[in-house]
């Protein structure tokens, strides 16, 4: 479809600047105007002389806010079956005796009504990419596809499911051209990989020249049995096993040490955190400044419906900066736009979304429309401010991605209802109770 926006505020993002720090990254278009042109943005900027009359559809934004929709750096959408009954334990007794068992039980077609829930609250929180690592990657595909969400799936190897035999025909199917769905390599994490495991998938790193995905030092019994066993952290294993010759995206780091940041500098590992899901595990607060200090690219990611229940950005944003200043007994460290700018911007890099960074000509039409005009955002004194420390879902008035809207106020245009989706995940829930 061809359509038009006007009388919008626009976030622009100086994609130099940001490769910097996230001040002074962000501007923005008063009274301005976005085309789109199928599933690519063609123009943005303020009102052209013309603007031709082959629009589908025009939009009046009224004044509100066009930005870049936010980036999900990490998740395993299909665990929202798990919502709300499976909380309040231990690490080892949830996943053992709740989530691992109960996943057991799931089907192909369950993972795909699960993966569009997750969908539906993705799209009106204003999460239009995500990086998802889950068990089925074929109905995951079809769901996201369906669905309209933009998604990078990566491996998830381990020692009792997913083989790197597997992993390799993902890869090779779901990496086409125009697609929705992207795949990369991935292993669950070191501690759930045996030495041969871990040398297969490096091999298939170095065959593809591709970087390796994958969880990494989320807990500090984690690097604590790493190191009995090899000697080193998690990090230090999986540099040496050869697993980001071509870099990468690690989820968590909570506990990393100084090598470990600088392995992640030089080998140019993106680090993706995860604050709301670590805080609910006990797992600890990431030294995400050290992260910045050391030039790191940084995403944020809400992990899955389970160990966070939530898939809220904004909840997350405002932990990440929050939680810094208390890691850091400071409260000018972690300045809002930097946070903005991981959820937006350095959030599309961590994962590889790069032609969804921001909103440009050229660029995917994957944007959000926010209402300005609610009282949580007024008065507009700064805009990306307001939008980490004051802003929320209920915001959220559209969601595009590649073109399509994919919600608007309160309606979903995802291809089945939502009440078939929620039925669905119902009988799921019940039966992997079983």
């Amino acid at each position: 479809m061809n359509i038009r926006f006007f009388n919008a505020r626009i976030l622009l993002i100086d994609g130099e600047k940001a490769k910097v720090s996230g001040k002074g990254a962000f501007s923005a278009l008063e009274n301005g105007e976005l085309h789109v042109k199928g599933e690519r943005i063609s123009y943005v900027g303020e009102k052209p002389e013309k603007t031709g009359s082959s629009w589908d559809r025009e939009i009046d934004a009224k004044g509100n806010l066009l930005m870049p929709g936010f980036k999900n750096g990490h998740t395993h959408s299909a665990m929202t079956f798990l919502r709300s009954d499976a909380d309040d334990l231990k690490l080892q007794d949830w996943l053992n005796n709740i989530c691992f068992p109960r996943e057991a039980r799931l089907s192909a077609e369950d993972i795909y009504y699960c993966t569009l829930l997750a969908c539906m609250e993705y799209f009106s929180g204003g999460i239009t990419g995500i990086c998802e690592m889950y068990l089925t990657p074929d109905s995951i595909a079809r769901a996201v596809e369906e669905a309209g969400m933009r998604c990078v799936q990566c491996g998830g190897v381990n020692n009792f499911s997913q083989s790197p035999e597997q992993m390799e025909e993902w890869f090779n199917r779901h990496n086409k051209p125009g697609s929705l769905n992207e795949f990369r390599l991935g292993i669950h994490a070191e501690y759930t990989c045996s030495e041969e495991l871990i040398k297969k998938v490096a091999d298939l790193a170095e065959k593809y020249h591709a970087p390796v995905y994958c969880h990494n030092s989320e807990t500090a019994k984690e690097v604590e049995d790493c190191r009995k066993r090899t000697g080193l952290t998690p990090t230090e294993t999986l540099e040496k096993a050869g697993i980001f010759q071509y870099g990468g995206t690690c989820f968590h780091c909570v506990h990393m040490t100084e090598h470990d940041l600088e392995i992640c500098r030089e080998r140019d590992i993106r680090v993706v955190t995860n604050p709301a899901s670590n805080l609910k595990l006990a797992s600890g607060i990431a030294p995400v400044s050290s992260f910045l200090s050391h030039g790191l690219t940084v995403g944020i990611g809400t992990d899955g419906p389970a160990s966070n229940n939530c898939l809220d950005m904004f909840r997350e944003m405002f932990l990440v900066t929050g939680l810094a200043k208390l890691k850091e007994n400071d409260a000018a460290a972690m300045d809002a736009e930097e946070v903005l700018l991981m959820a937006l911007y350095s959030g599309a890099h961590a994962i590889g979304l790069y032609e969804s960074d921001c909103l440009a000509p050229g660029k995917y039409a994957d944007l959000v429309m926010i209402d300005m005009n609610s009282p949580n955002m007024q008065p507009v004194n700064n805009i990306g401010k307001n939008l980490v420390y004051s802003g929320s879902k209920s915001n959220v008035l559209l969601t595009m991605v590649g073109g399509r809207i994919v919600y608007e106020e309160g309606r979903y245009n995802i291809g089945h209802t939502t009440e078939e989706i929620y039925e669905a995940v119902r009988d799921v829930a019940e039966k992997s109770r079983v």
